[in-house]
């Protein structure tokens, strides 16, 4: 089969057709480089370039989407120390009615689309990247902390009205990156698992709003992954979101890569262990392979990937950030993997 471009790969796996090999891309935290869009840009777009990732996930810090409403954040600009709350911008129930919706080249989302418009420039459409944006319930949980909970259950018209400014809000980022020409967005929800809430209670106030951002992109990008974040995810609930591919905790959290094939129609994105953790049956703790694996292990990791997914329908990737001090020596060591395990007619 002839080389195919990273454009052409990606979208023959979202397509689940044969691509001369498996996509592949590694995403992490740059704390040290996250506050300032150009040096971050310069930073991923290297990361791509150097180890010949199909695509770039956009990695604004984590808490952006809360910083222009009030929260007080902890930024250190330290490698592998990744910004925190201080203090929450939303204490009281009346307080998620003083939320004003906000466009999208504002403050610290500005910041996010002058990202997207540098890595489209160094680019130069020859590597498809997708912008990071969070649910709109996540966005408030992170403005609130765990009082979103109790919101719901005693205040629910002032929650759901701030939703919709937070909704409203994200609406407008996307649509500044669009322009700014994004291949797609990462959309990730940090809410939706049933030990946090019950699937009625994501339906009202996680699903109701997700739509809304989702159908804001999904018919003028191509490339749209939904992230599942954490334990105890509820799966087929969030497939029902009209991203066109899935990514989540697939090494150590349910489905595994196989389950999942009967579950969703959608390209799978993960398969890569990100960090240490513990079995099924808790009694072992797993190594991550991008931390300390070996050129052999990290084929046979790749290469379990492929036998239980295939090669049509899947791009290899963590199931969510990697860590920052991810070695050199393991990055080439997945290039070299996904070339030795080659593509599919």
């Amino acid at each position: 089969m002839y080389e195919m471009t990273r454009t052409e790969r990606i979208k023959a796996a979202l397509e689940f057709k044969p691509v001369d090999k498996v996509p592949v891309s590694v995403w992490m935290h740059y704390s040290g480089a996250d506050q300032d869009p150009l040096t971050l840009a310069k930073a991923q777009v290297h990361i791509a370039e150097k180890y010949e990732h199909d695509f770039i996930k956009l990695m604004p810090f984590g808490l952006y989407g809360v910083q222009d409403w009030g929260t007080r954040i902890r930024i250190t600009a330290s490698r592998g120390e990744p910004p925190e709350v201080i203090e929450h911008a939303v204490h009281t129930a009346k307080d998620w009615a003083k939320l004003e919706v906000l466009p999208g080249m504002y403050g610290a989302y500005g910041n996010q689309v002058l990202l997207a418009q540098y890595v489209s420039r160094m680019t130069k459409g020859q590597i498809p990247f997708v912008q990071t944006i969070f649910s709109p319930l996540t966005t408030a949980r992170k403005m609130a902390g765990d009082r979103i909970l109790i919101d719901m259950n005693e205040n629910p018209q002032l929650l759901k009205q701030a939703l919709q400014v937070i909704t409203d809000t994200t609406i407008n980022f996307v649509k500044e990156n669009i322009n700014a020409g994004v291949s797609g967005f990462f959309f990730a929800t940090q809410c939706c698992n049933d030990t946090y809430m019950s699937e009625e209670a994501y339906r009202e106030f996680g699903i109701a709003f997700d739509s809304q951002v989702i159908e804001a992109y999904k018919d003028s990008t191509y490339f749209n992954i939904g992230h599942l974040h954490g334990e105890n995810g509820m799966f087929s609930l969030f497939d029902e979101l009209e991203n066109n591919a899935l990514n989540w905790h697939d090494r150590w959290c349910s489905p595994s890569m196989e389950e999942a094939r009967k579950i969703t129609g959608k390209c799978l994105v993960g398969g890569i262990r990100e960090c240490a953790c513990c079995d099924s049956s808790k009694s072992a703790v797993l190594p991550s392979p991008l931390e300390e694996g070996n050129e052999e292990e990290i084929y046979l990791h790749v290469k379990e990937l492929i036998d239980s997914a295939g090669k049509k329908g899947v791009i290899l990737s963590p199931g969510c950030c990697a860590s920052q001090f991810v070695g050199e020596r393991q990055l080439n060591a997945l290039k070299t993997a996904v070339e030795r395990l080659g593509g599919c007619s």
